[in-house]
């Protein structure tokens, strides 16, 4: 084995497309003998896996049955204990709600090293597909990437009134993971603070040839998902570095409007 004591790498598959992955995390993958692989990760990524390496699925997609997380913490230790090279392959980035922050602390109570190895989120490469930066100087000062599914009645559900108040004062964009299901709360909560016609796409199967797109303003939000069938995995978009992007919607809207 490459490493003498135990350890694991958590490897940062990226949103899909594997000429997304980095250099390094091609390496990981193909010295690892186990690999345990996230719902989300594509064969054509597994592919850079050794022929003789233990393939584990350990499912993880948002609203679907998975596999419970102390058992994928548990089978990382053990395997890791028994000296194999472990590679935990996660769908974007291991740290961007991957719950690799709560992987890295289980093992190093544990003895066991750990090495991250990030990947491209879902967020960056689904508005850069689009020609559109998640900044930029005239329309956005930051970016603010938050998670759709809070727990219902957590307290610490987001505020997503209080955040979208924010948003605005600060010119952010926002970039919201696993906002599908709830998306009709989050337009609500969101006109609380930003104005109707603030530009939001939504992107599903980042990077994958499954991609498929909408843009339309946040008062169209709900209606846009519902009318075109958009569903999970997705990313949902919200600011003005998308006012490019919904100019050339409307246009192409009117001329086929036009045509027609």
């Amino acid at each position: 084995m490459t490493h003498t004591s135990p350890h694991v790498t958590l490897v940062g598959a990226g949103p899909g497309d594997p000429e997304l992955l980095t250099l390094k995390a091609v390496k990981a993958i193909a010295a690892a003998t186990v690999l345990l692989v996230d719902d989300l990760v594509s064969d054509a990524i597994v592919a850079y896996a050794s022929s003789s390496a233990r393939i584990i699925r350990v499912g993880k997609r948002g609203g679907c049955q998975s596999t419970p997380q102390a058992f994928i913490e548990k089978l990382m230790l053990q395997e890791a204990l028994a000296g194999e090279h472990v590679v935990r392959l996660k769908g974007g980035d291991p740290f961007i709600f991957g719950r690799g922050g709560e992987e890295v602390e289980h093992l190093r109570s544990q003895g066991v090293n750990v090495t991250v190895i990030n990947g491209i989120t879902a967020g960056l490469a689904g508005v850069t597909s689009l020609g559109v930066p998640l900044t930029h100087r005239a329309h956005a000062h930051g970016v603010l990437f938050i998670t759709g599914h809070a727990k219902q009645g957590a307290i610490d559900a987001v505020d997503w009134a209080a955040l979208s108040h924010t948003a605005a004062q600060a010119k952010l964009t926002l970039v919201i993971y696993m906002g599908m299901s709830g998306a009709a709360q989050l337009q609500a909560a969101l006109l609380q603070g930003l104005k109707a016609d603030t530009p939001v796409a939504v992107v599903q199967h980042v990077s994958l040839p499954t991609q498929r797109h909408v843009v339309c303003t946040l008062s169209e939000l709900h209606h846009t998902v519902v009318r075109d069938q958009m569903a999970s995995p997705s990313v949902i978009v919200v600011g003005d570095v998308l006012q490019g992007l919904l100019q050339l919607e409307q246009s192409r809207t009117l001329r086929v409007a036009a045509a027609g």
